[in-house]
């Protein structure tokens, strides 16, 4: 008798099991509900299990939920699969909070299913505290070294850039699956750790372990991005051996690689290899052929789509919108984003911030900005877009100012975000809040991406810690040539040529591949620390050793390095042997050699070049009647001011900035607006007394000529940079360290001052210009009058 009711029991629930199975709409689940009920199962766990599970899968997560509330003992696997279904339906508060019943109101012990359907859930939150309440649950429970609860992890740890937590949570997983890979790969690739992507994918086929093509998938835009075709290439031929190559996924991953390393022919031709292209693979090519600027043919192709009948989405819209090459596309920017708002489409962040960044590339900051205002939902790459363009664009106050209001919008930066801001202090010499940003990105334990890494090299050498770069360069385990390119360059900035050149034949010992930009700096470092022997060798280098055409500003860097150590013939004749025609960047360089050594005979020919190929350029107007003045040639002096004021020419005001604790203080010259004005001026009159006293004498040469000699020593004596140092020591304790920068190359005048008041004063001045940097210490500056 038992027996038969155990079978006639089990025969029931496999015709429930069957019909829920064949259920389709929310409709045919609860008339079966209903007769679930009506034949007594409703108590059965399994027939409630697969129930709650296709009801999850339909989207009807509440009735899900309402019918495990009804259950009377639901089992660990019950609640399971209603914490994933909350999880996979975008309920992810739901989700952690049956976790916390689980725990708290059953006797159930959760198992590493339910912390990583839990985990994935917190990760979708976008609070990190859920997520290292969870993990540190998974720890105390045992499943500290699970696959599967460590995949949900690192994924979660990804969602909030915390990268070296991901390391930490995958190095303590000895025996590692395919999806544990796929999650380290694609999440590295995610937050734009791309070389360390590479390096794992190849860390995963040296141990033996078995790769997909979901692997491959998220490895091939991680060489993409990079532009490593031979590493790209060589995942391909790992494809073919393992019959992944037509994969759909793996070949639009290979189109967009070959896309991105400019060999655009490959790309089309794997594209043709596509019976019928899916919409990704149509994106991809599209996407591919923008970024090569055939910007023609991308939207050829994307007019085919349309007249095929073809959907298209907001990943054909951002392939579509000339990102890389966006110079003379702002009117298919403009239809674009017409086409956007038309198709209901310009809400979406991807486009949004795609638009963003193509409006700031082209200078047009206040479209960008109104659109990033507009935007209902702003994520973090479109914020990154918007501070990245008012930084590429010099307006460093403004990006400063948005990154400071993302903060408060609780919105977690990521390596992108950290680059941008660190290149906005970069440009203002911000050191306190580059130093602050430094803190923060130990905090979210983004050191080891080599961007960031890269980006505080620059900020601290352009801020003048030099010291502080190289110690971190020295620290980083991983360099690339941009690295490398950032030490030298800051090398070079602050007068120290020598160490400049060590470190760029350090590079070539280490087979680091120079780039032009490599060539650019040490040059650059050699022509401001008089180092001709040395720079001459790097200049024949580039062109004989590794295949460089020179840019002008190579060839200007040679002129400006013959020309400060008074080579000018040298200077010349190396300007009449160019093979191609000398720009205003090298005549400039010329004439700027002239003014440090007086020549007149090619302060003619070098100012009638200029002013020949760039007459608007008011600099060097500037510089060519600093030239007559410092000749006493008052009447050329005279007629060339004349010219700018006829053609209305305006010179770029000149002001000088000081930090003092984390507040900026910026100085003109004359300026009477600070609140401390009075004390300012005391002590400037103070500082020249004393100055007179020891030998000083104020350099009037360039001044106007048509005002008295007594007015002209007062307007040089109140030039900014002497404001800006005079409030520094009435606001800083003897014996501290005074910086500067100014947004002009420093005069004569004030170079000569700050040697006087760095030894009256003992104190360290440092004093960033247009150039370069001075350090200025007991009335001797680094440059060795040299700028």
């Amino acid at each position: 008798m038992i027996s038969r009711a155990l079978a006639s029991a089990a025969c029931e629930r496999n015709i429930f099991l069957n019909l829920i199975s064949k259920s389709t709409t929310l409709s045919h689940f609860k008339q079966t509900h209903a007769q679930i009920i009506l034949n007594g199962l409703i108590s059965d766990l399994i027939t409630v299990t697969r129930l709650t599970q296709k009801l999850c899968d339909v989207g009807a997560v509440h009735h899900a939920s309402l019918l495990v509330s009804t259950t009377s003992n639901p089992d660990l696997f019950l609640y399971n699969v209603l914490i994933r279904g909350f999880s996979r339906n975008h309920f992810p508060y739901s989700s952690v909070s049956l976790y916390t019943h689980l725990r708290k109101n059953t006797i159930l012990k959760p198992d590493n299913f339910t912390y990583a359907f839990a985990i994935s859930s917190a990760g979708s939150i976008g609070s990190e505290n859920f997520g290292i309440l969870l993990h540190a649950h998974s720890i105390v429970d045992g499943f500290a070294t699970d696959l599967f609860v460590g995949s949900a992890i690192i994924d979660m740890c990804f969602n909030f850039s915390k990268i070296g937590l991901a390391y930490k949570v995958f190095d303590k997983i000895p025996q590692r699956d395919t999806v544990l890979w796929n999650t380290m790969i694609s999440g590295l690739v995610k937050n734009g750790s791309y070389s360390d992507s590479v390096r794992v994918f190849r860390d995963m086929v040296v141990s033996g372990s078995e790769f997909d093509s979901t692997t491959l998938a998220a490895v091939l835009p991680a060489a993409a991005e990079l532009q490593q075709l031979q590493v790209g290439m060589g995942i391909q031929s790992l494809a073919l051996k393992v019959g992944l190559h037509s994969h759909v996924y793996v070949l639009t991953g290979l189109i967009s690689l070959y896309s991105k390393c400019r060999d655009i022919s490959t790309a089309r031709l794997l594209f043709g290899q596509m019976g019928k292209p899916d919409l990704i693979c149509y994106n991809a090519m599209i996407s591919g052929l923008t970024c090569n600027n055939n910007t023609e043919f991308a939207v050829k192709l994307f007019k085919e789509m349309l007249s095929c009948r073809e959907k298209v989405n907001t990943s054909t819209i951002v392939g579509l919108i000339p990102v890389a090459s966006p110079f003379g596309y702002l009117n298919l920017a403009s239809c674009i984003h017409a086409f956007c708002v038309k198709a209901g489409m310009i809400n979406n962040s991807s486009v949004s911030t795609a638009l963003i960044t193509v409006y700031s590339r082209q200078n047009e900051i206040e479209l960008a900005r109104q659109l990033f205002n507009g935007s209902s939902e702003k994520s973090l790459a479109s914020w990154n877009a918007m501070i990245s363009g008012y930084a590429q664009n010099g307006w460093t106050e403004k990006a400063i100012s948005l990154f400071q209001e993302m903060q408060m919008c609780d919105v977690h930066p990521n390596p992108v975000t950290v680059t941008s801001i660190l290149s906005a202090c970069a440009q203002v010499g911000a050191l306190s809040l580059g130093k602050w940003v430094h803190k923060l990105i130990g905090k979210e334990m983004f050191e080891a991406n080599v961007y960031v890494s890269t980006a505080l090299i620059d900020m601290y050498a352009k801020c003048g810690s030099i010291s502080e770069a190289r110690k971190l360069f020295d620290e980083m385990p991983d360099k690339n040539v941009v690295s490398w390119n950032a030490m030298i360059s800051g090398y070079g900035l602050h007068g120290h040529g020598n160490e400049a050149v060590t470190l760029f034949n350090e590079m070539l010992h280490f087979g680091v591949p120079p780039s032009e930009v490599t060539f650019l700096c040490a040059l650059y470092a050699c022509s401001h620390a008089g180092l001709v022997t040395e720079g001459n060798r790097i200049f024949h280098s580039m062109v004989q050793d590794h295949g460089f055409e020179p840019l002008p500003e190579h060839y200007a860097c040679m002129v400006d390095l013959f020309g400060r150590a008074g080579q000018l013939d040298k200077a010349l004749d190396f300007i009449e042997k160019m093979p191609v025609e000398a720009g205003s960047v090298v005549w400039g360089a010329l004439l700027g050699a002239c003014m440090i050594h007086k020549d007149r005979n090619l302060v003619r020919i070098a100012s009638d070049r200029l002013l020949e190929l760039d007459p608007e350029n008011v600099g060097y107007y500037v510089l060519l009647s600093n030239i007559y003045s410092a000749d006493h040639n008052y009447r050329e002096a005279a007629l060339v001011r004349q010219v700018v004021r006829k053609r209305r020419l305006a010179k770029t005001p000149g002001c000088t900035l000081i930090e003092i604790g984390e507040a900026p203080h910026v100085f003109t010259s004359g300026d009477k607006s600070h609140p401390q004005a009075a004390a300012i001026y005391v002590m400037l009159d103070k500082l020249m007394a004393k100055m007179k006293a020891a030998g000083f004498r104020t350099d009037i040469i360039t001044s106007f000529h048509d005002v008295e000699e007594e007015e002209k020593e007062l307007m040089v004596n109140v030039h900014s940079e002497k404001l800006a140092i005079a409030f520094g020591l009435i606001s800083t304790e003897p014996g501290t360290e005074i910086r500067i920068i100014k947004n002009l190359r420093v005069c004569i005048d004030c170079h000569n001052a700050t040697k006087f008041i760095s030894k009256i004063t003992e104190r360290v001045i440092i004093v960033r210009d247009a150039n370069r940097f001075h350090h200025f210490k007991d009335g001797v500056c680094s440059c060795g009058d040299y700028w």
